[in-house]
């Protein structure tokens, strides 16, 4: 429950960011204010680590933390936050057809039914227009695309975990890897943005910074952290659970900050919902 509403809530806190600064900005300070929460765990225990693990971490913080950071933000540019956390369930699929293309496991039937149903599903709601009807594909909304190269980032990574970490510990993963990747985020943040320029004249950016802190240190770095913790004290089925209710947190949050849902929306939502179930279902 605690981690559905931590990762439902993350898509409007996205949204907030994006009222002040740009993408890159939100995606970048994302990773910093993360990292930095996870220093007190993270640096004791690099001095451990071997060249490769050092290599495969940095891997890791790139598909799992860094690459997603950006692409998120860059999509509720023209999507809103709730669509954005339906098209965020589709990450199980993804583990699947990952698995198939680069791992060596088999996509089951049930495997192959769920992931029919959720790519129609995805169809609907990035054709469906909002005077009524739908957009010919030539004509679909690209920035559900970002979503789905967030969804595949997180599916290689998992398996990368499972193959490459077999001797480290959850939470040396999960901390270590930000802050493989704090450096770039810094570096990028002042040096490639407008974020302290922001941060000086912008009326409204200490109230955005609040947001994306939290969303960084709560949404990111706590939530991988009580993951883990679940993971290792519950059934990877169990654990799954929570990929078929943040979309429900996040479209209560888009519909009380006065998104629009309407009936092609909800159909591409319940397909969506309905292929992950199906696709993953014991």
């Amino acid at each position: 429950m605690v981690l559905t509403l931590i990762w439902g809530s993350s898509f409007i806190l996205i949204k907030r960011g994006l009222e002040v600064f740009s993408p890159g900005e939100v995606g970048a300070y994302r990773m910093v204010a993360a990292a930095s929460l996870l220093l007190p765990l993270s640096l004791p225990r690099i001095k451990q680590l071997s060249k490769t693990q050092v290599k495969n971490l940095l891997v890791t913080g790139l598909l799992g933390s860094l690459i997603p950071a950006f692409l998120f933000p860059i999509a509720q540019t023209q999507l809103s936050s709730s669509l954005t956390g339906v098209l965020n369930a589709l990450t199980p699929l993804f583990v699947v057809l990952a698995g198939a293309l680069f791992f060596n496991t088999s996509i089951t039937k049930r495997n192959g039914v769920g992931l029919v149903i959720a790519f129609f599903g995805v169809i609907i709601l990035v054709t469906f227009k909002e005077g009524g009807g739908w957009d010919s594909l030539s004509n679909i909304n690209a920035y559900a695309l970002y979503v789905i190269a967030a969804c595949i980032c997180y599916s290689i990574n998992l398996h990368f975990i499972k193959t490459r970490f077999t001797k480290l510990k959850s939470i040396e993963i999960s901390s270590i890897s930000l802050l493989m990747i704090l450096p770039m985020a810094l570096i990028y943040l002042f040096a490639g943005t407008n974020f302290s320029y922001k941060m000086a004249t912008h009326p409204d950016a200490w109230e955005a910074l609040g947001y994306v802190t939290l969303l960084g240190m709560v949404g990111t770095a706590t939530a991988l952290i009580l993951f883990n913790i679940m993971i290792k004290s519950a059934s990877p089925f169990f654990a799954s659970l929570v990929t078929y209710t943040i979309p429900i947190v996040a479209i209560l949050w888009g519909v009380l900050d006065g998104e629009v849902l309407l009936l092609g929306h909800y159909l591409g939502i319940a397909a969506v919902i309905l292929g992950v179930w199906v696709g993953n279902k014991k």
